[in-house]
């Protein structure tokens, strides 16, 4: 409700007596039509052992670049082709607590609204803006987001060793690109980035390379970090 998302309908307990908050919300927030159901049918559709008061049927959100806005000095993230609930959930909730202005899918991956995703973001679904692009799209916003702010950059991630994230101007209007955990980003997004980078790992280290939602969420850090150094 704070972020804007239409709510189509309540699901409650017929023989549950409901607290102020839920009554408040009942009368506060228009629906279409809300459902009075048995105790033992609405914990079974909530999926947890220990339901919430109110269950929500929400609509997804549809809709293209639009939705990203057009922040003062944008840090937007690009996930290629995700294949695991948990990292994008993981990741939209990054995006959420670093500051990130949006997040764009793209390919042949998880299903953004999966009720793995939905509660592996623990609520920053409903914050961050996220929308799924095909790739003609992705090149015509990149090309709308150079013309309109200068020394836009794309900085895609690699597993190889490539120049440290650390190392790279992170202060500017930016597109970070992820890619999918087993086959990284495609070649045509490496080819569009303006620099390929890496987190640097330990020379003792066995790992090849970070989880991608671990990896994300570094990428993310290193970027608010230099905003804030910045100010």
């Amino acid at each position: 409700m704070e972020n804007g998302w239409e709510i189509a309908s309540f699901l409650f307990a017929r023989d549950r007596r409901l607290s102020g908050w839920a009554t408040e919300m009942l009368e506060r927030v228009p629906t279409k039509v809300n459902f009075r159901l048995s105790g033992p049918l609405l914990a079974e559709l909530s999926g947890k052992e220990d339901s919430s008061e109110l269950l929500a049927v929400v609509k997804m959100r549809l809709g293209g670049p639009e939705i990203l806005g057009r922040p003062e000095n944008p840090l937007w993230v690009l996930f290629d082709r995700p294949s695991n609930r948990g990292n994008l959930g993981t990741l939209l909730r990054s995006c959420d607590g670093l500051g990130a202005d949006g997040l764009i899918l793209t390919g042949h991956g998880v299903d953004l609204y999966d009720p793995e995703v939905v509660a592996a973001s623990m609520g920053s679904l409903f914050r961050v803006p996220a929308i799924q692009l095909e790739n003609s799209q992705v090149a015509v916003f990149l090309a709308g987001a150079r013309e309109r702010y200068p020394g836009f950059q794309t900085i895609g991630t690699t597993a190889h060793r490539q120049h440290p994230i650390f190392r790279a101007d992170l202060t500017g209007p930016l597109l970070l690109m992820l890619g999918n955990e087993t086959d990284g980003l495609s070649y045509a997004f490496k080819q569009s980035c303006d620099q390929l980078c890496t987190i640097p790992m330990a020379e003792s280290s066995s790992a090849s390379s970070f989880n991608v939602a671990c990896a994300g969420t570094v990428l993310l850090y290193e970027a608010a970090r230099q905003r804030m150094d910045s100010l």
